[in-house]
């Protein structure tokens, strides 16, 4: 009797010994399933990309490298295809979503000097404070990218990723995600009019049989 009892003391002592695993948020497990979910859908456009770049062998190769600052003040290196086109820049970083270096809504990701100089701007900080910016992860796109054309002066980046930092929710990534989708597909249709007005004569319009001439000796008898 005595031994099971020191048996269920010693099981119970090992498990309060254990590290809990925490549940994981619901940034994350949006990041997880939307970022894994894209990822499948993008990954023969990212291929696409890849070998058409390769088969032109740009200066530097087909991937940029750059040391991004993520959460915690976490150094990685970001890789991303050579190219703007369709977003394929943006789009190539998702395996960093999935790996949860990136979120698929954040601020920007800064470069170690970038942080260091925001660092720098509140000198009254002490050393052991932590910037607004290492709470969160740094994202494909955010609240700064959104809103960076409207102009407005209390649309800086800084000030917009800062108001997200003190009001980031699924719902705000979810209505920032929207937006980013939707801005780009107005801008191709609008770009897809433009190109049609600009083809269109006036003499689309015009009936059959219609004859330049006609309308020349009629304006000359009048």
């Amino acid at each position: 009797m005595q031994t099971q009892q020191r048996q269920r003391q010693s099981a119970v002592r090992a498990g309060r010994g254990r590290p809990r695993r925490e549940r994981p948020s619901a940034k994350r497990v949006l990041d997880l399933t939307l970022g894994s979910a894209l990822l499948a859908l993008t990954a023969p456009l990212l291929a696409t990309g890849a070998a058409v770049l390769a088969a032109r062998r740009p200066p530097g190769g087909v991937l940029t490298h750059s040391p991004r600052v993520g959460q915690d003040g976490h150094v990685f290196v970001l890789r991303s295809l050579r190219t703007r086109r369709l977003r394929l820049d943006l789009l190539s970083r998702l395996p960093y979503v999935v790996r949860g270096d990136l979120s698929l809504v954040g601020p920007e990701p800064l470069t170690p000097d970038e942080a260091e100089a925001g660092r720098a701007a509140y000198p009254g900080t002490s050393p052991a404070a932590r910037h607004w910016r290492q709470e969160l992860k740094p994202g494909l796109t955010g609240l700064a990218q959104v809103r960076s054309r409207s102009g407005m002066p209390w649309d800086e980046p800084a000030l917009l990723d800062q108001h997200y930092a003190e009001h980031h929710g699924v719902g705000l990534d979810l209505a920032i995600l929207a937006r980013s989708v939707h801005a780009p597909l107005r801008e191709a249709a609008r770009g897809l009019t433009r190109r049609g007005k600009a083809r269109l004569s006036d003499t689309d319009h015009r009936l059959s049989g219609y004859s330049a001439t006609e309308e020349v000796g009629s304006v000359s008898t009048d």
